[in-house]
């Protein structure tokens, strides 16, 4: 998924077309919480070197390669 397609915040769930200056500096630091296709809460775990997000119904997001 790129983020062409995102329409969600992937921190707050909310939709893109808000203004999420809190959400950006966090986006550096911390996993998605919420699925940028469809704003679902994601399980997310996080290991020393990345994580993975996987959303029920648009599979997982990683860290890394």
């Amino acid at each position: 998924m790129t983020d062409a397609t995102a329409r969600y915040c992937g921190q707050c769930g909310r939709p893109l077309d808000e203004p999420h200056p809190d959400c950006s500096a966090r986006a550096e630091l911390e996993p998605p919480r919420y699925c940028p296709e469809c704003a679902r809460r994601m399980v997310v775990q996080v290991d020393p070197v990345g994580w993975v997000a996987s959303c029920s119904r648009h599979g997982r997001l990683t860290s890394g390669p």
